[in-house]
């Protein structure tokens, strides 16, 4: 696969070599290669955890509903209908026991409506499903901005894992270049055998290099596939050229602090667990309360008993009923120091919440503007590793220098070139994870991350 590895021209046969194995690499690969935004937009619609945190707050918005319900009028109907046998034993004039058997049907028809007028524990019950509406709300929004970073992480994760295993193959070619020079070199008898037995170790550790950059490229590929559930066959490259260097705006670490206390998702549902352990403090509290209702019933019924077989009665009923609890064993007491023990665990989590926001913050704050010097530097640094290859290259045909410097320098190269890449791509990750935690990391996001990118 073509990286943007920088192999500089100079070098005619490293590059032509690195070049073909490129080709190589390239040839087993479809001809399109899936971008970082194409990958997000699969997984919104993939992604397993997303789609239960979908299903999560589908689940608890119907409490909603459920906890209205509760207040509004409930009516009900009762039907019944029975077929009544009475035997009865009596003595007659004779003094003689008698057996009378009696059949006759009874039947019952009830409606009842009772409204709730004052149940301060309803009140509280539908308070308290609001503010779990609202947190599910927030957990929802928290992965979705959680699915942006673990797409972005996982992607740059993959390439950097490609970009290793070019260097790997770029090594390879390099190395077996320098055994061949070694070994023209002492058949001309300017060489030693030293540069041979060198250059032949590296190329045997490289093989080793190999198998291990193809293992974490196979394994970084399955874990960004699991997002999509589809295979990906090839990743889009880092466009340098396209790569914009800009700290976060405002550049104000306060500030995006608050922002993310005020914005982040994970805030939010903090602090709805609080409002839910307020309100359950309140229904705790209720059951020192009376409570009142409004009744209004319609029942008829037939045959009520035994010695009314031929009668029916219809009643009409309106009324208040009111209950008022005396004493229940301290239950309620109890209830409410451990919804208060419950509120003050909830406060405490919210504080400990905003604590760990700001060391995240921090850190993906201090993760763009320290990268970015980074870079520079280890741009500047690749420019001299190039200048080094090149002057050892010139120092060998001088007789100046061995082999073993070539390599050595050549070496120092790739290692420039691997810390440049994870440099770049955490910088990109920073910036995707710092707009998470002020609720930012969405498609636009990923969007102005992905123009970075070239298929």
């Amino acid at each position: 696969m073509k990286h943007h590895l920088n192999l500089d021209l100079r070098y005619p046969l490293i590059a032509k070599n690195a070049m073909l194995s490129a080709v190589l690499l390239i040839s087993t690969l479809s001809a399109h290669a899936m971008d970082l935004l194409q990958v997000y937009q699969a997984a919104q619609m993939e992604d397993a955890t997303l789609m239960a945190a979908k299903a999560n707050a589908s689940a608890e918005r119907e409490r909603l509903p459920q906890a209205r319900s509760q207040m509004l009028p409930n009516l009900s109907a009762n039907l019944s209908k029975t077929n009544n046998q009475l035997e009865s034993t009596s003595p007659n004039f004779l003094g003689k026991e008698q057996t009378t058997n009696t059949g006759y049907p009874s039947s019952n028809k009830t409606l009842s409506l009772r409204q709730p007028l004052y149940r301060p524990q309803l009140a509280a019950q539908y308070r308290q499903a609001r503010a779990q509406v609202d947190d599910a709300e927030a957990a929802l929004a928290l992965e979705e901005q959680n699915l942006a970073v673990r797409v972005s992480s996982a992607y740059f994760e993959a390439m950097l894992t490609h970009d290793q295993l070019a260097l790997v193959l770029a090594q390879q070619v390099a190395y077996t270049t320098q055994l061949d020079a070694a070994r023209k070199a002492l058949a001309a008898g300017s060489g030693t055998r030293t540069d041979i037995d060198d250059a032949q170790a590296r190329i045997d550790m490289n093989v080793a290099l190999e198998i291990e950059a193809r293992q974490n490229v196979s394994y970084t590929m399955q874990q960004l596939q699991s997002f999509i559930n589809q295979p990906i066959d090839k990743l889009a490259t880092l466009n340098v050229k396209a790569l914009t260097l800009t700290n976060p705006e405002p550049n104000q670490l306060d500030v995006w602090t608050a922002r993310a206390e005020q914005n982040s998702p994970q805030i939010q549902s903090l602090k709805a667990r609080v409002e839910i352990a307020r309100q359950e403090v309140d229904k705790a509290k209720s059951g020192h309360y009376p409570t009142l209702d409004a009744i209004a019933q319609w029942q008829q019924s037939a045959s009520e008993n035994v010695t009314n077989t031929s009668n029916r009665y219809t009643n009409n009923s309106v009324g208040l009923q009111l209950n008022i609890p005396l004493f229940a064993g301290g239950y309620v007491n109890s209830a409410v120091r451990q919804a208060l023990a419950t509120q003050d665990r909830a406060e405490q989590t919210i504080e400990a919440g905003k604590r760990d926001l700001g060391m995240r913050v921090y850190k993906e704050f201090r993760g763009m503007t320290e990268n970015m010097p980074k870079i520079k530097a280890l741009e500047q640094a690749l420019r001299s590793a190039d200048q080094l290859v090149l002057s050892s290259r010139k120092s060998f045909q001088a007789g100046s220098r061995t082999v073993l410097d070539i390599l050595n320098a050549e070496q120092q190269r790739v290692v420039v070139l691997r810390d440049l890449a994870q440099a770049r791509y955490m910088y990109l990750i920073s910036k995707i994870r710092l707009l998470a935690l002020v609720g930012g990391a969405d498609e636009g996001a990923v969007r102005a991350v992905n123009s970075a990118l070239q298929n």
